[in-house]
């Protein structure tokens, strides 16, 4: 606060002084020289005045309370009345004033706020005014310039959302409210939703909310637009449309359809296209937009069309079924209908044959597609009558079923089902306990069931219906009837033999061997386990029904013949001591199997009458005791007898060694006699050879030694002047390398300098160049007109300040080139 006497106000300036008698404080304003009384003070200033430049505004906090554009003056002393808690906006009507004492600037002088097109502000007035009550809102559309109220808030700049073509706003009211539309008022009630379809810019309401920007179906040739209605309406084509209703929209309606508020829709139906060679069922077809439900409908190409809501292709587009010269289809009727001249009943089937082609109408089923199957001589099928029940097989022909006939499955058991799925020349291998079997497969069980019988065996078939077997010798081929079934043999197998080991269809009628563990027990009660192999054949002498029935009379003949055959040979051993069997096992046990003659020979085979079979050789492989102690002795006595053979077989060879060696006693011997007498005859020529280098020795000594320092002395020279001459030679390699090194050096510092003195031309050349750009720019931006009353603003500002101060001339000096105003009053006085 300023406390001198005299205070010079400036122009576009003020101070507040206060009169300390009245307590009253008011405005002096500039220019002028205030003078301060003993009673006064100043209590703000100078400051500058309020300027607000053209198009700008400015919010003034408790404004002083004017009458006709006049401040109001409440006493004599000059007091204002100001309107506390209220605001006052000013305009560039008064672009200068002072503040008055309590008034305050609120913010700072803004630019009045341009309104551009398709642009608008959402106001709310805050206190009543005009036709406005206070919370209403309302929009000031641009293009204009916004003059600011007190009264008046702004809540938000709206902006005109662009109608595209194919497109539509859609809307919805926050509260009842006029619309205007297609150049027409509607009225609007508080959540109601509708469109917007012009084209251009479209500035919402107030009270109006954009949803979203909908955006139009393209229709076309191909493809239409199910749409279903959420409330009754009446849609664009003029057209009442229900709650719940569905309906197309294709291109003979419209190219382009939006999507209505109270249409919903449904998804994009292509269209569907039959050519000459297809057709198509449609079910719950719709006649007259009415559908029909439950029924079907037959179209056929060439045709394009649309499904209708509710309509639906059965089993979709199909083609025409073509039907060669083998082919036929299986028809049954659904409902009864004329076929020509031919009735046909529900339920009725019949069969159309080939060359031909046929589409089906919605009365007919196709049950199935039927094609001739081609049947060789070893091949067949099933065959049921599906009225009489009765079963065949077909064989050797391409055969077409009938309209009542089917094929028919025929189920075997699995183990039969394994056994056939199996490599046939694995049947050996089964016979033998084999586990190798081949990959299954899955068998057709239409197809008439075949099995090939390998060489040398047979199978038995029996059929179930006419009560009798047949069996089939190898190699052949058996194909089974409808009522026959293989006989399955379950054979015994492993070592020991268990049964039901072995499962195969065909028997082999051998030769074979088949292996067993027989236990028996000597006369003196010594327990053995005999390992018996045993050589068996069939013997067929002709294939006929009672001989080939005969074989497969016993179902396991390797356990029932491995029985008789152990109960034989424990029944020839019991009758043994063990010495006696040990030392004649083998002629006990052909013994037992296959018995003596007349003349007391064994015989050579034995033959069993129920199916034929012949054991014609046994081959013991191993007798092991069971007993432990038994088994013990056997091992010792075995030993002994090792033992002492091996002892004998020792003092053999001790004798034969002390022959051989006394031998070769007597030859060493002989021989060191003979090397000493060469020995002696060496000695002799060896000093006969001393004495001779002796004397050879003491002559060439010297002469050698001579010969010896020339040589060395000429080794020493030449190596001398090698090392000289190699010297030289790295001297100068090592010198050239210098004189390279610091070459290159140098080349290389030439070459950095000579690139960072252009990398610098170049910077300096970029940056003149940039604030070349820059001036340029900055004096392109501010314009010619601009620094010329830049240039001009100084002057043209002191001429006003001395033309505001009503002075014609004036001079500035300073202290150190003092005037001379008297040479210059005289001057004037003289003039």
């Amino acid at each position: 606060m300023s406390q001198a006497s005299v205070i010079r106000i400036s122009p576009f300036h003020y101070i507040h002084v206060l009169d300390n008698n009245s307590n009253v404080t008011r405005v002096e304003k500039g220019p002028a020289s205030f003078a301060v009384k003993d009673h006064e003070s100043v209590v703000f200033g100078p400051a500058q005045m309020i300027m607000i430049p053209p198009r700008h505004y400015c919010i003034v906090k408790n404004p002083v309370i004017k009458k006709d554009g006049v401040v109001s003056v409440i006493n004599e002393h000059g007091q204002v009345a100001l309107a506390q808690g209220d605001e006052e906006i000013r305009f560039d009507n008064d672009p200068v004033f002072p503040l008055y004492p309590g008034e305050q600037l609120y913010g700072k002088v803004s630019p009045l706020q341009v309104v551009a097109p398709n642009t608008a502000l959402r106001l709310r007035a805050v206190r009543d005014f005009d036709e406005h009550r206070a919370g209403n809102e309302f929009l000031f559309k641009g293009p204009a310039t916004y003059m600011p109220r007190v009264e008046v808030q702004v809540v938000e700049i709206v902006r005109a959302i662009i109608v595209l073509p194919n497109q539509a706003l859609r809307l919805r009211a926050r509260r009842a409210c006029t619309s205007t539309q297609n150049g027409k008022s509607v009225k609007r009630n508080a959540g109601e939703e509708w469109l917007v379809r012009e084209e251009g810019a479209y500035l919402p309401d107030v009270f109006e909310e954009v949803r979203e920007t909908v955006k139009a179906y393209t229709l076309t040739e191909k493809k239409a637009l199910q749409l279903e209605a959420i409330s009754s309406f009446v849609d664009e084509l003029k057209v009442k449309r229900n709650a719940g209703e569905r309906w197309l929209v294709t291109l003979q309606d419209k190219e382009t359809h939006i999507p209505d508020v109270n249409e919903r829709v449904i998804g994009e139906i292509p269209i569907t296209t039959l050519n000459s060679r297809q057709y198509a069922v449609v079910v719950n077809p719709v006649k007259n937009g009415v559908p029909q439900l439950g029924k079907r409908e037959l179209r056929t190409g060439e045709v394009s069309f649309f499904l209708r809501p509710g309509e639906r292709l059965e089993s979709g587009i199909q083609n025409v079924h073509v039907l060669d010269a083998d082919q036929a289809l299986l028809l049954r009727a659904r409902e009864a209908f004329t076929d020509g001249k031919t009735e046909r009943a529900p339920g009725d089937r019949w069969m159309i044959y080939g060359p031909t082609d046929y589409v089906p109408p919605v009365s007919v089923d196709i049950v199935e597609k039927r094609r001739g199957i081609p049947l060789d001589k070893n091949e067949g099928i099933y065959v049921r009558n599906v009225e009489t029940g009765q079963v065949r097989s077909v064989t050797g022909q391409t055969y077409m079923l009938d309209p009542s006939e089917q094929l028919w499955s025929k189920e075997l058991p699995a183990v039969v089902e394994d056994l056939l799925n199996k490599d046939v020349t694995l049947q050996k291998e089964a016979h033998r306990g084999g586990a190798a079997a081949a990959a299954s497969q899955a068998r057709d069980k239409t197809r008439v069931v075949t099995f090939r019988t390998p060489h040398n065996s047979a199978v038995q078939v029996f059929d179930f219906k006419a009560k009798k077997a047949r069996v089939v010798f190898g190699p052949d081929l058996v194909m089974l009837g409808p009522d026959e079934q293989f006989t399955l043999n379950s054979l015994s197998g492993d070592v020991p033999k268990r049964p039901h080991v072995i499962k195969s269809l065909s028997l082999l009628l051998g030769p074979d061997f088949m292996t067993d563990v027989v236990v028996v027990e000597t006369s003196d009660h010594a327990r053995l386990s005999l390992k018996l192999s045993y050589n068996w054949n069939f013997e067929v002498e002709d294939q006929s029904a009672a001989v080939a029935s005969k074989i497969f009379s016993v179902p396991d003949f390797v356990g029932d013949a491995c029985k008789a055959l152990a109960s034989r040979v424990r029944g020839a051993v019991a009758s043994q001591t063990f010495d006696d069997f040990h030392k004649y096992s083998a002629r006990i046990i052909r013994e037992a199997v296959f018995g003596v003659g007349e003349d007391g020979a064994v015989r050579n085979k034995l033959v069993f009458s129920n199916n034929s079979l012949a054991i014609t050789n046994i081959d013991i492989q191993s007798v092991e005791p069971v007993d432990s102690r038994t088994r013990d002795a056997l091992q010792k006595s075995v030993q002994l007898a090792i033992e002492i053979t091996t002892k004998s077989q020792e003092a053999a060879a001790r004798h034969e060694a002390e022959r051989r060696e006394q031998q070769a006693r007597g030859r060493l011997e002989r021989q060191k006699i003979d090397d000493e007498a060469k020995a002696e005859k060496s000695r002799t020529i060896l000093l006969q050879l001393q004495a001779q280098s002796a004397a050879v020795e003491s002559t060439g000594q010297a002469s050698a030694e001579a010969t010896a320092r020339a040589e060395s002395s000429y080794i020493e020279g030449a190596a001398a002047v090698e090392l000289a001459t190699l010297s030289a030679e790295a001297e100068r390699i090592r010198k050239e390398m210098t004189i390279g090194l610091r070459k290159t050096r140098q080349e290389k510092e030439i070459a950095h300098k000579t690139r960072l003195n252009l990398m610098e031309v170049s910077k300096a050349k970029e940056l003149a160049k940039i604030d070349a750009d820059k001036f340029k720019a900055i004096v392109g931006s501010i314009g010619v007109a601009t620094l010329e009353g830049m240039a001009k603003s100084e002057a043209e500002a002191q001429a006003e300040l001395l033309a505001s101060l009503n002075l014609s001339s004036y001079l500035v000096t300073d202290g150190s080139n003092p005037v001379n105003l008297f040479d210059t009053a005289q001057g004037l006085i003289g003039q």
